[in-house]
């Protein structure tokens, strides 16, 4: 028998078990803040921030985050994800349809930079982490990237727009 089947429901109840959120009766609180207490408290970009950190970002913090999700709202109707959810919907999908269409196509054509750097920068760090010096890491990942994905970067640049609009003003926030 296994853990799910057990009798007394045990195994069942610890793997709903979770560090981010505990809810009961009358009660909901993520990373121990009581739901109550962030409600017209904190934004949108904020809570974000504590669910996937487990703690409330300093405010500058929330403040790049949330410049950085705004920077995202819309791509145009070019972009493949917006394309097949605008014929999804006039097809007469739900929106629910239409929006899982659009999620669907996200990958290496759109959606898939943020992905692909963060593999990245895990490989360099991994190599420096191993005793590889800093350059030569940073060379051998690019290397290594360039030889699976092409010439772009991913995170930097944008193959539609010869200079993101957006990418000025965020990274005048980073600094």
């Amino acid at each position: 028998m296994n853990d799910t089947a057990r009798d007394d429901g045990q195994a069942s109840k610890n793997w709903w078990r979770t560090g981010i959120s505990d809810i009961k009766p009358g009660s909901i609180r993520y990373h121990g803040y009581a739901i109550q207490d962030l409600i017209g408290n904190i934004g949108f970009a904020q809570m974000i921030w504590l669910m996937l950190r487990g703690e409330l970002p300093a405010a500058g913090q929330g403040q790049l985050l949330e410049a950085a999700l705004m920077s995202a709202v819309d791509h145009g109707p070019q972009a493949p994800s917006i394309a097949i959810s605008r014929m999804a919907m006039t097809c007469g999908v739900s929106l629910n349809n239409a929006m899982a269409s659009a999620v669907n196509v996200l990958g290496d054509v759109h959606g898939g930079a943020g992905e692909q750097a963060v593999a990245l920068y895990k490989g360099i760090a991994a190599d420096i982490d191993a005793g590889t010096e800093e350059q030569a890491a940073v060379r051998k990942g690019l290397d290594a990237f360039i030889a699976q994905h092409g010439k772009y970067i991913s995170g930097f640049g944008h193959r539609f727009h010869p200079v993101d609009p957006r990418a000025v003003r965020l990274l005048e926030l980073v600094d």
